[in-house]
């Protein structure tokens, strides 16, 4: 998957804000509430946050697929917002996890940030497109930088854009910095900080994207991931190679930091429990299978996961709402 396929061309829509505690549920049922509430002049005081942080939550609850622009929205030019079907049955009433309170809804979130099509760019550039293994926040600039330039189609994004995106992915994963103007919230306030997915070399103080096993992903999130991820590329195979899932861009290798070896790890257990995926081995290459359509598997993967079934949402496209046997990756 190629950059231009995987991403928006938009930067920086964040006001500098990386996704705080409560924000991706505020902005779920903030919209489930009110599909206009970004809309109207007193969202500031309904939300209870400043202007910039108003747009900054709008826009995480749109980057992780939570919330969308409605398609039928009578004015196309600042269209109301309506949840999603994967939105609803996270955090909807009888939802998945209506509090965020499960580790494994960390790394469901993460993976929506990334997977296409994302709205952050510069984040899937690094996690798939960067290979560096100690890296500062200039290389990493300097490398994205050159990317985007070979972006074929693509306006060339202002330098100062590309930074606000890098400060924002480094502040959303890195362990904070301790400074005279850092306060408690800063360094407390992000709850993707708990998958350490970036770290710090002990030698030189340099970031470093953190490899390998992931002690705290849940074997069905990762699947979920796999799952998702095949809907998305649209193949028309039921097979697929467990060395794609694991070095292709954009796949749930690349998003997790795993190598082919933890990726199969990870998935036996649920390959085990579910008799609708399975592992193949053809010509020394390991395979997943699946035997129904993967959006459907990967919701009863959930489904299992938090022990919670909610109520399927049956108001077609043509409604108000999008039809519940969509996929994320419909949109």
């Amino acid at each position: 998957m190629h950059l231009v396929e995987a991403a928006r061309p938009m930067f920086a829509r964040h006001e500098t804000f990386h996704p705080r505690y409560g924000w991706f549920r505020k902005a779920y049922a903030f919209v489930a509430e009110d599909p206009h509430i970004f809309l109207r002049d007193d969202a500031s005081v309904e939300i209870g946050v400043g202007k910039n942080m108003v747009r900054a939550i709008r826009f995480w609850g749109l980057a992780a697929k939570l919330i969308i622009e409605n398609p039928n929205s009578p004015r196309p030019r600042s269209p109301d917002l309506i949840t999603t079907p994967l939105g609803d049955e996270l955090f909807g009433a009888d939802g998945w996890d209506r509090y965020m309170e499960d580790p494994g809804t960390l790394w469901l979130l993460h993976w929506l940030l990334l997977a296409s099509r994302s709205r952050l760019p510069v984040w899937w550039l690094a996690f798939n497109e960067f290979h560096a293994v100690e890296f500062s926040e200039e290389d990493l600039k300097a490398a994205i930088t050159t990317q985007l330039e070979a972006a074929g189609g693509w306006a060339r994004p202002h330098p100062s854009s590309i930074k606000k995106d890098i400060s924002a992915l480094l502040r959303t994963y890195a362990p904070a910095v301790r400074s005279g103007r850092t306060g408690i919230d800063d360094i407390l306030d992000c709850p993707l900080r708990e998958l350490n997915l970036i770290g710090r070399s002990a030698a030189t103080g340099r970031y470093r994207f953190t490899l390998g096993a992931k002690a705290t992903l849940p074997p069905a999130i990762l699947t979920y991931a796999v799952l998702d991820y095949v809907k998305r590329i649209k193949t028309r195979e039921n097979t697929i190679t467990i060395n794609r899932l694991a070095h292709e861009p954009g796949s749930p290798g690349k998003v997790f930091k795993l190598a082919e070896g933890e990726m199969l790890a990870c998935l036996e257990p649920v390959i085990e429990r579910i008799n609708m995926v399975g592992l193949a081995v053809v010509t020394g290459a390991p395979q997943l299978s699946w035997s129904e359509e993967p959006s459907e598997i990967a919701r009863e993967i959930l489904n299992d996961y938090y022990g919670i079934s909610p109520i399927s949402i049956e108001i077609s496209n043509n409604g108000d709402r999008l039809s519940a046997t969509a996929s994320v990756g419909d949109y």
